[in-house]
C-alpha cells in the first residue's frame, strides 16, 4: 500500500545499501519523497539504487558514497540531498552494529570503535542535518533491543546503542523549538548480511525463538514500516521515543549465547572469562 503524504520531500538514508536502509529508502520512494542512499561502496549503492528503480520505477533516487563517520562525507551527502529539491525533510540513520566479544576481551579501541559506530555516526547526522532542515524535519535513527536490555558478550554493542537513545532523548528536546523531531527504531533480531550466521543456526535461532512472543526473527521491512511511520506526518506529535519493533522479545529477556562465545574464543577461554579474568591473564602453561 502507498500513499503520497511524503511527495515534495527530500530524504538521505545513512547507511542506503544495507538491508535496513535499503527497505526504509524503498519505503520512503513508495510515499513519495526523493531519496539519497549514502554508503561506503559505490557499486553496491549503484546496484540498490537500480534494485529501488525496479521495484519503484517512478522514484526518484540518487547516491553518495561517503563514511557515515567522516564528516566531510555526511556534510556533502547532506548538501547533496538538500540540492536535489533544495530543503532537507527526513533522514534516516541507520549506521551501527557491533560483535559477539567478551568486556574482559575488549581494550579501549575495540570499545570506542563500536561506541564511534552506533553513537557518532548519528550524532554527525543530527549535527550537520538539522541546520538544513529549515523549521521542521525528522530524524529517525536505528537503535536495538540490546540498548534497553542486557546482552552477555555485547557490552560495547550495548553501551553504544544505549548511549544512542540517549542522544536521541536528548537532541529531541533541544531541536522541537526548530519542529525537528527526533526518534528511533529498536528492532529485535532482523535479517541481514550481519546477522546471516544467526539464522542459518538452528541452535542460535532455537535460543532467541524462547525469547520472542510471536515466534520468528524480523524482516527488514518490518523494521522499515516504523521508520516510515516516525519519518512521516503520520507522527507529527511524536518526538524522543524509541519504539521496539522486535515481535515482543522486550516482554522477556535475550537469550544465552555462551555456546557461540565458546565456537569463537574457545571452552578454555569462556571459563577463564567467567572467572573474572582475561585470557591474556591466564599463565601459559610449561
Amino acid at each position: 500500500m502507498t500513499n503520497n503524504s511524503l511527495n515534495g520531500m527530500a530524504a538521505l538514508v545513512t547507511g542506503g545499501s544495507g538491508g535496513i536502509g535499503a527497505a526504509c529508502a524503498e519505503a520512503l520512494l513508495r510515499d513519495g519523497a526523493a531519496v539519497v542512499i549514502m554508503g561506503r561502496h559505490k557499486d553496491t549503492l549503484v546496484q540498490t539504487r537500480d534494485k529501488l528503480l525496479a521495484a519503484v520505477p517512478s522514484g526518484r533516487v540518487e547516491i553518495y558514497a561517503g563514511s557515515a563517520l567522516e564528516t566531510k562525507d555526511v556534510q556533502a551527502a547532506l548538501a547533496h540531498t538538500h540540492g536535489m529539491l533544495n530543503r532537507l525533510d527526513i533522514i534516516v540513520a541507520t549506521v551501527g552494529g557491533g560483535g559477539f566479544k567478551p568486556l574482559l576481551m575488549h581494550d579501549a579501541d575495540s570499545f570506542r570503535a563500536e561506541l564511534d559506530q552506533n553513537i557518532i555516526s548519528a550524532f554527525l547526522a543530527m549535527r550537520y542535518g538539522a541546520p538544513l532542515m529549515g523549521q521542521g524535519g525528522s530524524i529517525v535513527c536505528i537503535s536495538s533491543t540490546a540498548g534497553v536490555t542486557a546482552f552477555p558478550w555485547l557490552s560495547a554493542y550495548c553501551t553504544g546503542k544505549g548511549g544512542l537513545e540517549s542522544l536521541i532523548r536528548t537532541a529531541a528536546d533541544e531541536l522541537a523549538a526548530a519542529k525537528i523531531r527526533v526518534n528511533a527504531i529498536r528492532p529485535g533480531l532482523t535479517r541481514s548480511n550481519a546477522t546471516t550466521s544467526m539464522f542459518e543456526s538452528p541452535d542460535v535461532m532455537s535460543r532467541f525463538l524462547e525469547q520472542i512472543p510471536l515466534q520468528r526473527g524480523g524482516d527488514p521491512a518490518d523494521i522499515a514500516a516504523g521508520v516510515r511511520y516516525l519519518a512521516g506526518p503520520e507522527s507529527a506529535w511524536v518526538t524522543g521515543q524509541s519504539f521496539a519493533v522486535d515481535g515482543g522479545h522486550e516482554l522477556r529477556r535475550n537469550p544465552d549465547l555462551s555456546p557461540v562465545i565458546s565456537a569463537i574464543y574457545g571452552e578454555q577461554a569462556l571459563a577463564t572469562l567467567r572467572a573474572g579474568k582475561s585470557p591474556t591473564d591466564t599463565p601459559e602453561a610449561g
